[in-house]
This record gives C-alpha cells, sequence and structure tokens, in this order.
C-alpha cells in the first residue's frame, strides 16, 4: 500500500487549443476536459492506473466534485471534511505540448483540519510501504508543515518510507529541519530553489543548464544528501531525470514523444520510482520506470494517467554517472 497526501487538492480542468495561445484574442478549445488534481492525487490515481494498492488523503467534503470523482474511479480516499469546496485550477494546452496552468491559492485550513489531517496520515501510513507527501500548502497552513507531518509519523515503529514533491518554502523547511527524508523528487528549477535556500552555492547556474547538462544536476543533488536525506530524483523535463543516493548517481535521457499535456508528468515519475521500488527493482530501475512514467504521461490529454502497460521502462537507458567533487558548479 502506498499513501498519498495532497494537502492542497483541486480539480483540475483542461483546455485544449487547436493553435498556439494567443494574448487577448478569443480562441476555441478541441478539447475540454477535467480530472481530481493535486500532485498527491495524480500519484494515488498513477499507482491505481498501474494496478497498485494506494490510498489518497485530503481536506475535502465527502459530496465535492473531487472526491466523488476519486470514489468513482476506484480510488480508495480518506477525506477529512471542510466546509468550502475544492479549488479548480485551469491548464491551457497548444498543440506543441505547451502548457500554460492557472492555479487558485486553495481553500484556508483550520487548526483543527490540520490537526486532523496529521491524525489521519500518521494512522493510515503505520502499514504502508511508502507515504507520498506532495504539492503545494493552501493558506493557513504553516512552512513547516510538512517538517511536522514527518516527525508525526516517524514516531511510529511501523513508519514507511516517505517521499516528497514539493517546492519552495515547504520544502526548504522540511530539508532544512533534518527530519529524515528517504526522497525528494524536484524539477530542476525546484532543485535550484532548494540549494539556494540552503546555502549551497549554485554559482551562476540556471534551470535551463541544469536540465541540459544532468552531471550539473547530479552535483547540486549530491550537495544535498545528508544522513537524513537518503535520495534525490529530479526531473529534467523533455531531457529525462537523473537519481542520486548514498549508493550513486543516475542518469536516463527521455524516449522521443509527442508531447501533448507536461501537467502530472513529474507526479506519474514518482509513482513511477515509488511502484518500481516497491517490486524491488534496484536504483536503475526505479529510475528508468519513473522516467517512462513521465515520458508517457507527457504523451497523453491534460491530466491523463498512463496505465502500466502504456510505460516502457525497458527502452530507457541508464547510465552510471562518476561522483563530482563538490564545488563543481
Amino acid at each position: 500500500m502506498i499513501v498519498t497526501l495532497t494537502v492542497n487538492p483541486s480539480f483540475d480542468r483542461t483546455v485544449e487549443l487547436a493553435a498556439p495561445l494567443e494574448r487577448g484574442q478569443v480562441q476555441r478549445a478541441v478539447v475540454t476536459g477535467q480530472e481530481p488534481g493535486g500532485k498527491g492525487v495524480n500519484v494515488s490515481r498513477a499507482l491505481h492506473a498501474a494496478g497498485c494498492d494506494t490510498l489518497a488523503i485530503l481536506p475535502g467534503a465527502s459530496t465535492d466534485p473531487l472526491v466523488v470523482a476519486l470514489e468513482v474511479s476506484g480510488i480508495p480516499t480518506a477525506a477529512v471534511a471542510i466546509d468550502s469546496p475544492i479549488r479548480s485550477n485551469i491548464t491551457l494546452a497548444e498543440p506543441d505540448g505547451t502548457t500554460t496552468k492557472l492555479n487558485d491559492p486553495g481553500v484556508r485550513l483550520s487548526e483543527a483540519v490540520i490537526a486532523e489531517l496529521i491524525d489521519v496520515v500518521v494512522t493510515q501510513s503505520a502499514s504502508a510501504s511508502w507515504l507520498v507527501l506532495a504539492g503545494s500548502v493552501p493558506p493557513g497552513v504553516a512552512d513547516t508543515f510538512y517538517a511536522a507531518l514527518v516527525r508525526a509519523v516517524r514516531l511510529s515503529p511501523t513508519a514507511p518510507r516517505i517521499a516528497v514533491d514539493s517546492s519552495g518554502a515547504p520544502l526548504a523547511a522540511l530539508v532544512a529541519s533534518g527530519e529524515r527524508v528517504d526522497l525528494i523528487k524536484p524539477n530542476a528549477e525546484e532543485l535550484l530553489q532548494l540549494a539556494e535556500s540552503q546555502g549551497l552555492d549554485t554559482g551562476s547556474a540556471t534551470h535551463e543548464q541544469l536540465e541540459a547538462d544532468p552531471e550539473l544536476a547530479v552535483s547540486l543533488a549530491q550537495s544535498l544528501l545528508s544522513p537524513s536525506l537518503g535520495a534525490v530524483l529530479v526531473t529534467l523535463g523533455s531531457h529525462g531525470a537523473v537519481l542520486v543516493n548514498a549508493e550513486g548517481a543516475w542518469r536516463a535521457p527521455a524516449p522521443r514523444i509527442v508531447a501533448r499535456s507536461t501537467v502530472g508528468a513529474g507526479d506519474c515519475s514518482l509513482a513511477g520510482y515509488v511502484l518500481a521500488d516497491q517490486r524491488g527493482d534496484s536504483p536503475a530501475g526505479r529510475l528508468a520506470q519513473a522516467v517512462a512514467h513521465g515520458a508517457a504521461a507527457a504523451s497523453l490529454p491534460g491530466t491523463t494517467v498512463p496505465t502500466l502497460e502504456q510505460t516502457h521502462p525497458g527502452d530507457i537507458v541508464v547510465t552510471t554517472i562518476p561522483r563530482i567533487a563538490a564545488g563543481q558548479i
């Protein structure tokens, strides 16, 4: 069982355009669709599509359209009741795969709801193999939320492995806290921001440079490893991904695809990684499944998640990257 928490879920509406977006003009949509969203929700959706047992934890009324949609899809859900409707996000998808997202800040959560969410996560994850904490935090939730939650989960003698896919202040506070996390999954821009927040020397590196130079991304990710941070999976968009842990470093270029929407591709990459880990794959195998899952998701419309049969990890070429001395950025 893999448990996910999405503290700031969304009901994602995707609008596919027939031509590039033109600001200030009227354009007709080719296809529109709406799917349950938020990073952790997407991870659970991808795991469910792959036939893996999962539980999605989130704040939301039992009658909220997002919660109902998850239940109709057959995805087990533990929803902590709130009075307000879950936010809606809008994604504009252009023919070349370019996506533009308009994200609502989310529902303000009370202290009581936050406390109940923590209790539910601690209880439900006690028998899980992985706990995935993913996404932004909404208004009313402190930047230290993930650090406090990890601390509470670790009190259990049967605590699962923990993966975190967040960004900005909440991720920085978690890493700085020293609470033990098995994996973080930033993209290139989030990796750069995290490194800067931890006082690491990033030189004049940009996230575009990190995406195009996997060895540069590996060097920066290695600088973040510590006794409290076991591994870093960095997604590099169309350049694939790299994985760094105490054993070594690996890179995997992305396969050639026709991109339809990149929304949720990183979430599917994380789902692929934990799925492969649960079946006992090596680090290289986990990275291959992560890249295969992300590429398959990007080739599908909107926030559609791939089935396991739509991913092709055997086609992904994983190579080992020698350890890079600190200070080479």
